[in-house]
């Protein structure tokens, strides 16, 4: 892994990416924040040694690196999912390039359904914490410690700070900024009404497909993160409806301005 790391990064500095401060992950139907960004270089993931190649359709493949309020950015415009067959060293590999090419805080951003009956589709949640319903885990096998301990701390997998500042520029802006528990679970399909129950039971405030593997790896590697969830579904067990994935990218164009706001502006005060 090591090797692999070294070299992608060799490579994207070798494409003019230098010491990018803030890392950005773009998930379903969230590209738009790229229009933000002053871009110097944009590199599709089938050119970049050791990365996967998305495969779903709302996803772009392109890693594009600028600059949003003065600082440099390296925006990941789609994502790597476990249910598209990767594992998750495969998914987590971007983040941890990331860092070794000089990140310093990553933004994340997902599509999920709203659990929490008091939380309606097309509005933002700010995540505070996860339950991993993941089968697996990106730091299972051998340990690095050049890349992170062996046991990592996840006492806080949300940096307070970055959270903080989140809360006071929605305020500002008037924006809606719910704040809850995000649980990720497999996929692709969406969960029965039985499964959403157990979600909204064990604590859960909203469910998705991704962002927990990323946010792990981030921790390990003592890179701090915050992650957004466009609420695109409202997931009630007793009037559940069918919702298909055109639907849920309506939804997400909805609050995408808002999402796209919070973060050039948080980019803008770090």
């Amino acid at each position: 892994m090591l090797n692999k790391i070294k070299e992608t990064t060799t490579f994207l500095q070798s494409q003019g990416i230098d010491a990018p401060e803030i890392g950005i992950v773009l998930g379903t139907g969230l590209g738009g924040l790229v229009k933000e960004i002053e871009v110097i270089k944009a590199i599709d993931y089938d050119k970049i040694p050791h990365f996967p190649v998305s495969t779903v359709e709302s996803h772009h493949g392109k890693l594009i690196y600028g600059i949003v309020k003065g600082k440099k950015v390296l925006a990941m415009q789609g994502r790597f999912h476990y249910y598209e067959g990767y594992d998750m060293q495969q998914i987590t590999f971007p983040i941890r390039v990331m860092k070794q090419i000089g990140v310093k805080n990553l933004l994340i951003s997902n599509a999920a359904g709203a659990v929490n009956l008091a939380f309606k589709k097309s509005t933002l949640m700010l995540i505070t914490d996860h339950i991993n319903l993941f089968p697996s885990n990106p730091l299972i096998g051998k340990n690095y410690p050049e890349l992170g301990p062996r046991f990592p701390d996840m006492s806080e997998p949300y940096s307070k700070k970055l959270n903080n500042l989140l809360k006071t520029i929605a305020k500002e802006k008037g924006i809606l900024l719910h704040e809850g528990v995000y649980v990720p679970v497999t996929g692709p399909n969406l969960e029965t009404r039985a499964e959403y129950r157990m979600i909204g039971k064990l604590g859960g405030d909203a469910a998705g497909m991704s962002t927990v593997p990323e946010v792990i790896v981030a921790n390990h590697m003592g890179l701090p993160c915050c992650a957004i969830s466009v609420l695109t579904d409202e997931c009630d067990p007793d009037h559940l409806a069918p919702v298909s994935l055109e639907e849920i990218l309506a939804a997400a164009a909805i609050a995408e301005p808002q999402l796209t706001t919070l973060y050039t502006e948080l980019i803008g005060r770090l």
